[in-house]
């Protein structure tokens, strides 16, 4: 099943809708108490989810897409964890390193934005902003020292992540959270696919387009660790809560390595993509 957080005509609130071709039905409209939130549904387990997929015939009232805008596809996850450096081709055009283990920083919530959503910053802070199309993947039953064989059961569902990066900071800080972590430098969604829809997340073909141009065309299968092993090791040391997203990192082509250069612009508009799961549109503005 898909999901999105949308935002019906005349609110100001998001709500979670169940996706179906090119119409959403809200799912606090399919019976009394029904979840409004991703995070709410995740909680309910398998017999919540089950339930969701029963009542959907049934409803009602269908919205098309078009007439709906997009929240974040996470609104309030317990962490946003991300990789670093786990596409050999991304660590070499960087010229940083692939470590013995993953690269593990925290992502912070004020950056998580929508799918067409205006990603506004400073051109004061950085002129460097890069974009980084990423599997997301939610992690759906508490996780705690899992074997990589056992990791993908804890997984709820995917989506798309953008890990929009203020290079000039990444290169001048040893932390890489505040780079990645200005207002809105998070885009996810517009869409959150289960986890049956998405039998091997090491089998996706990755990419992002800036302004028309496709400048990453990649597979998740090229990743350095896959997802089983991600999962086994963060949750080595913490329990990987319901709703935790985590950020799987970045094929090659970002625009730093390119010659010359290619970052973000005022007016840019941006758009990652992972075939089955979605696309994801990013509006860029600097401010003067």
């Amino acid at each position: 099943m898909r999901f999105a957080h949308v935002i019906p005509p005349g609110s100001e609130d998001a709500r979670l809708a169940l996706v179906q071709d090119e119409v959403a039905i809200l799912v606090q409209d399919m019976w009394p108490g029904a979840p409004r939130f991703l995070e709410e549904l995740i909680a309910g387990g398998d017999e919540l989810l089950e339930r969701v997929r029963s009542a959907a015939p049934d409803a009602a009232v269908r919205h098309p897409l078009d007439a709906l805008s997009y929240a974040s596809a996470v609104l309030a996850p317990p962490v946003i964890l991300a990789i670093g450096l786990n596409y050999a081709a991304h660590s070499s055009e960087l010229g940083l390193k692939t470590d013995s283990t993953p690269t593990v920083f925290v992502l912070w919530p004020n950056s998580l934005s929508a799918h067409d959503a205006t990603t506004t910053w400073p051109r004061v802070l950085s002129e460097s902003v890069d974009y980084e199309a990423e599997l997301g993947v939610i992690i759906g039953s508490p996780a705690k020292d899992v074997a990589p064989e056992d990791a993908l059961s804890h997984v709820w569902g995917y989506t798309v992540v953008n890990d929009i990066t203020a290079r000039d900071i990444q290169y001048s800080e040893a932390q890489w959270s505040r780079c990645k972590s200005f207002d809105g430098f998070t885009p996810t969604g517009p869409f959150v696919v289960t986890a049956d829809e998405i039998p091997d997340p090491q089998d996706l073909h990755i990419w992002t387009e800036l302004d028309g141009v496709l400048l990453q065309d990649a597979s998740t299968g090229q990743m350095v660790r896959p997802v089983s092993t991600l999962i086994s090791h963060l949750s080595r040391s913490a329990t990987l809560l319901p709703g935790t997203l985590i950020s799987t990192g970045s094929p090659g082509g970002a625009g730093y390595s390119r010659d010359p250069q290619v970052f973000l612009r005022d007016r840019s508009t941006v758009t990652v993509g992972i075939d089955g799961i979605g696309a994801l549109t990013t509006h860029c503005r600097i401010l003067d």
